[in-house]
């Protein structure tokens, strides 16, 4: 049986008065893909955002293994900030340093894994949408964690990619790491996830599969 690595217990969020999410409880297995579907605003990005520690709960609390650390394990795409007037490359460098853990020659390789030229000097604001979103899911591979945390990691993004992205989900998954994804596409679901869970009007539920 695997082991819940991060788990909510009784995780509520309001903002003012509106209460986005209600008594959730959620458990997220060791090496698996959990997928949360539900519509825009019904809490998914705020429910990662918590895990993640870019948001407090109003009650509740998420529980993380011990062994694990936001800061060093997880990679993260939700709303990723990039610096408009500079490169790709210049961009995942600069987040890079952050923690100092991987040197240029791997922000090389993550950005053609991901079919984009590190050598490219195009500003990032003059990406097209399948670029940036390349550019973050870039950003949330390179350091290699142990858990990834997607917010619709497939927006914008031509079928071939998509595709392609599937694939490379399902190989991390393979070698390890523990996935989390939101995403509007009933395919993705089917395809990649062990588990599902709905948010509907801030409440939670097991989705099955059709």
């Amino acid at each position: 049986m695997n082991k819940a690595i991060i788990y909510t217990k009784n995780l509520s969020k309001k903002f003012n008065n509106n209460e986005v999410l209600n008594n959730i409880n959620i458990s997220f297995n060791k090496e698996k893909i959990t997928g949360i579907i539900g519509y825009n605003g019904s809490g998914k990005t705020v429910l990662l955002k918590i895990i993640v520690g870019l948001y407090k709960p109003t009650s509740g609390e998420v529980v993380i293994d011990d062994k694990l650390t936001i800061y060093d394990d997880f990679g993260v795409l939700i709303d990723t900030g990039f610096i408009e007037y500079e490169s790709g490359f210049k961009n995942l460098k600069l987040i890079s340093l952050l923690k100092n853990k991987i040197k240029d020659k791997d922000i090389y390789d993550i950005m053609k894994f991901v079919k984009l030229d590190p050598f490219n000097k195009t500003k990032y604001k003059n990406y097209s949408t399948g670029m940036k979103q390349k550019l973050k899911i870039a950003q949330a591979l390179m350091e290699k964690p142990k858990v990834l945390v997607l917010d619709e990691p497939f927006n914008g993004l031509d079928k071939e990619s998509v595709l392609y992205f599937r694939k490379v989900l399902l190989d991390l998954k393979e070698k390890g790491t523990t996935i989390i994804i939101t995403s509007h596409y009933e395919e993705d679901i089917k395809t990649l996830c062990d588990y599902v869970y709905e948010i509907n009007k801030g409440e939670l539920t097991l989705y099955e599969k059709k």
